[in-house]
């Protein structure tokens, strides 16, 4: 792959909110982009800790059911209608991609490489955001659309018991993914030239 063309991937990822549950490649070909982004995307002293969910289906929405109760029991009743018609979108979609990272194995580092301890939970945090950008970048280029949402920790418990994950797992983040159904909205971009700066 040329550079220009790992670029034109990076240009055309965006963030779509309007998904349908038709997806243009199988789940198989889902399942295994998220395997090679997690075996492939770097960490910090090659530590790993990254672990994902992939919810497909009923299981997809399962999710966004859980996050919609959840919301309904602290959002006031006049202003949930907006709410719920959120979470439907994500809800929509084919699938969502659910990002966490195993603590165990960071706490395990900062035992081991005591003088660093304090760098280890920002250096995972970047290493779970590469992740991340890997997938939605991947996903993107095989035409599917996605976001990257943030529901915890308000979910965090109810995620771990209904798909009985272990307790070291932290989540970070949730992806819905599907079909793109209208483009991504007008970008505008400040200045890169106020950005970068080449040193001379």
């Amino acid at each position: 792959m040329s550079a220009e063309s790992f670029l034109q991937a990076v240009r055309e990822r965006r963030s779509i909110y309007s998904i349908s549950g038709e997806s243009p490649v199988s789940d198989d070909k889902i399942v295994e982009i998220v395997k090679e982004a997690v075996k492939h995307t770097p960490s910090a002293f090659n530590s790993q800790s990254a672990r994902v969910l992939v919810l497909l289906g009923e299981q997809h929405h399962k999710l966004w059911d859980i996050v919609k109760d959840i919301l309904r029991t602290i959002v006031k009743e006049e202003q949930f209608a907006a709410t719920e018609q959120k979470v439907n979108s994500f809800r929509s979609g084919h699938g969502s991609v659910v990002f966490f990272e195993d603590m165990s194995v960071i706490e395990g580092l900062q035992a081991q490489f005591p003088s660093y301890q304090d760098h280890f939970p920002n250096w995972s945090q970047q290493s779970s955001g590469m992740l991340q950008y890997v997938i939605w970048t991947a996903l993107e280029s095989e035409g599917l659309g996605a976001t990257l949402q943030h529901y915890n920790p308000l979910i965090d418990e109810k995620v771990k018991s209904t798909w009985n994950l272990p307790e070291s797992w932290k989540l970070i983040a949730q992806m819905p993914f599907g079909k793109p159904t209208a483009p991504a909205g007008d970008k505008e971009f400040k200045p890169v030239e106020e950005r970068v700066k080449l040193a001379k």
